[in-house]
């Protein structure tokens, strides 16, 4: 019974602060876009506009949601709940931190800690790419559609390449667990001994969520906003909700394979793990958000090209050499 209420606790906990970090991550990117572009953000609802993200929750809420005819209506309101929930769910597999102690009994920071840990990560980043390309698809709008099919096929190309970068892990650790990769790298962040596969991760997980600079599914140049056009009001809403939750999902996945986790060069003995984790999460969510403010948005055979003809060899590349390393070693 102690442990069903643990879990209850811990499901309520996490996935509430997720939440409101997704409203106030909107808040720290209109923020720091505008500090990069050189103009004001958001500063007129509460001091230094923090009260942001709750004016735009009650504006989504109010406004009128139109339902265009001749579309799919099931998988047309489903589809921004698919993009959302598998989103919310990675959560449920990251360690936050090392176990604490609270009334005598030993809790561990992390709801589950599942031994097959990376390959439900994979499997629900693919369901989450079905939000967009059902969205798309169910709206009955061409440009709806070609931002679905583009949403497809991007999902496809650069989630090989992610996959690949997770395997060059698992052979050097000999684990699927992030909690058993964390302690892995109390002696040394994986960083250091995968600096390829780090790369690469960022790049297929940026381009794997369709944040810039690969947003060509919701391209509004060519495709007037793209596979979301038809939404409006909430349905509207959860698409970005999906988007800003899978970048916090991505950056706590980095954390977690290649930055150590709660790990801090031994720094962890004084301060609280749980921080040292966030601050990590927070500075590469801060990355995604500058890298936005810089880089142009790609075309789609530049998109196409890269995912196939070069990161797909570098990753098959740096497998074979992580391979025969830990063959060499063993």
């Amino acid at each position: 019974m102690d442990f069903v209420i643990e879990s209850i606790i811990k499901v309520v906990v996490v996935f509430v602060v997720v939440l409101l970090s997704v409203a106030y991550s909107t808040l720290l990117e209109r923020k720091l876009l505008g500090w990069i572009q050189q103009r004001h953000g958001p500063n007129r609802v509460g001091p230094w506009g923090l009260l942001q993200p709750l004016a735009d929750g009650l504006k989504f809420f109010f406004k009128e949601d139109v339902v265009p005819g001749n579309v799919d209506k099931l998988v047309y309101i489903i589809a921004p709940v698919i993009s959302l929930v598998p989103a919310l769910l990675i959560v449920a597999v990251i360690p936050f931190g090392a176990p604490i102690t609270v009334f005598g009994r030993e809790v561990t920071m992390q709801i589950t800690d599942m031994n097959m840990a990376l390959l439900y990560i994979i499997g629900l980043s693919g369901v989450g790419a079905y939000g967009g390309m059902l969205g798309g698809w169910a709206s009955n709008n061409r440009f709806g559609l070609l931002g679905s099919m583009r949403s497809a096929a991007q999902g496809i190309s650069y989630e090989l390449g992610m996959g690949l970068t997770l395997v060059s892990i698992i052979l050097l650790t000999g684990t699927m667990s992030l909690a058993e990769i964390v302690a892995y790298q109390q002696d040394g962040w994986l960083l250091w001994k995968q600096p390829v596969a780090f790369v690469l991760f960022i790049i297929c997980g940026l381009a794997e969520i369709n944040r810039a600079p690969f947003d060509m599914p919701e391209a509004e140049s060519e495709l007037a906003c793209g596979f979301n056009i038809e939404y409006s009001s909430m349905k509207f809403a959860l698409f970005f909700m999906a988007e800003y939750a899978h970048t916090i999902s991505l950056a706590a996945i980095i954390t977690c394979l290649f930055l150590g986790g709660w790990n801090l060069f031994g720094l962890e003995a004084y301060v609280p793990p749980v921080l040292i984790f966030l601050g990590k999460v927070f500075c590469l969510i801060f990355f995604f958000i500058w890298e936005r403010g810089t880089f142009p948005r790609l075309r789609y055979d530049q998109i196409m090209n890269l995912g196939w003809k070069w990161l797909m060899p570098i990753a098959i590349l740096n497998l074979i050499v992580t391979a025969g390393v830990v063959i060499a070693m063993s």
